[in-house]
């Protein structure tokens, strides 16, 4: 009995920490020159962790989700298990490159971008996103 109820204590410890902590900001992405919405859950990455881990050990990624990682000049699909389309962006949040259907087991660079969003495989071809084209990056939680 001592040990269930140490358990329970531990377990209620755990959920209560848990709930102080702020919930990972997301991303509304539009494309102000083409009018029209990428996604409208993109999860952020922006610290060791969460960039290192990227899209990995999803079985896929559905339409409207998407990943920003910034800092970010190069991406690979080692590991993965779907397709996805990358928009490389400057700091202004234009489009410098976007790259349509990538396939596992590939790596795509543009040494002048400033971060990179990972999308649903044709998100590009749907909205007809270009380079040049400005985005629009809102926050929620």
């Amino acid at each position: 009995m001592n040990l269930l109820r140490r358990t329970l204590l531990d377990l209620l410890d755990r959920l209560t920490q848990h709930r102080g902590a702020r919930p990972d900001p997301r991303l509304r992405v539009s494309n102000l020159t083409r009018q029209t919405l990428l996604a409208s859950n993109v999860e952020v990455a922006d610290k060791g962790a969460k960039r290192r881990k990227g899209l990995l050990g999803r079985e896929r990624l559905s339409p409207g989700e998407g990943l920003w990682i910034l800092p970010c000049e190069a991406v690979h699909t080692f590991g993965m298990q779907f397709p996805i389309d990358l928009v490389y962006l400057d700091r202004s949040h234009r489009i410098i490159k976007v790259r349509s259907d990538v396939l596992p087991r590939r790596l795509s660079v543009c040494l002048s971008a400033h971060s990179v969003i990972e999308l649903a495989s044709g998100t590009i071809r749907d909205t007809q996103t270009r380079p040049g084209d400005s985005l629009n990056l809102e926050f929620f939680i």
